[in-house]
């Protein structure tokens, strides 16, 4: 019972400090762990939902000295409503079919993938990713993760002929016993008037909501950092503090 004990407990490892991704001058340093498929999937979905984030088989949080600008957010997608301008943006995207698939890479994906880094995080820390790198992104995961895409409406006369159209969004998810986690997504960033990063949160908590689950796990929102500043439109929100998950007007 000891050995099972010890074989499902975590070791934790800390990087070594590395310039913010999110905020000038200062430094961050990342708590993770290695997530095999042998260890149990309930402490891997009490780690997400915990506030630790996943990168392929790493599960990883924030541990910074003297900063907490990090914080974990999720939206309680029951007492969400969109405002005009939200409802604005979902009128613009009707012409696209958001659908689930197996997390599996292709090349279509990849290109989009390609063409949204080089658009708009060039200098980034993606920008070298390889066509291996990306599969690894996609496909190494440890629990239930799946792909929505996003494509154009076929019209109807060739829809039943031609079911998918043109590729334009993509998003990387992970189900977790309450809600979805959005991992990763890109898009095709030449079509700035669709907000689709805006869309694809707005359709995934309607997705959630459907699906009967309580919350959409949005990652971090940093304060003071402009990457992050979208994340604050989604209200009511939670914040993860120091006493668990709370209304984010409460803290």
């Amino acid at each position: 019972m000891t050995a099972q004990h010890n074989k499902n407990f975590p070791e934790f490892y800390i990087t070594a400090p590395q310039p913010c991704p999110y905020l000038p001058g200062r430094h961050e340093r990342k708590l993770f762990t290695h997530l095999t498929v042998d260890r149990s999937q309930a402490l891997i979905d009490n780690l997400l939902k915990g506030g630790f984030r996943r990168s392929q088989s790493i599960a990883y949080t924030p541990h910074c000295e003297g900063c907490s600008a990090c914080v974990s957010v999720r939206v309680p997608v029951d007492e969400f409503s969109p405002g005009r301008s939200m409802r604005r943006i979902t009128n613009r995207n009707r012409d696209l079919v958001a659908r689930p698939v197996p997390a599996i890479a292709t090349s279509e994906h990849y290109a989009l993938f390609r063409h949204y880094i080089d658009s708009r995080h060039g200098d980034g820390g993606m920008a070298d990713m390889t066509v291996l790198d990306f599969s690894v992104m996609i496909e190494e995961s440890p629990i239930q993760t799946f792909l929505i895409e996003y494509r154009m409406r076929p019209p109807s006369h060739l829809e039943r002929d031609h079911p998918l159209g043109q590729l334009k969004a993509v998003a990387l998810c992970d189900m977790l016993s309450d809600g979805i986690s959005m991992v990763y997504s890109f898009f095709d960033a030449a079509e700035d008037w669709r907000s689709l990063g805006t869309y694809m949160i707005l359709e995934s908590i309607e997705r959630t909501r459907r699906q009967g689950l309580p919350y959409l796990y949005l990652g971090y929102w940093v304060d003071g950092s402009r990457k992050m500043a979208y994340k604050a439109r989604f209200q009511p929100q939670e914040h993860l503090t120091a006493d668990g998950w709370r209304a984010a007007g409460d803290i």
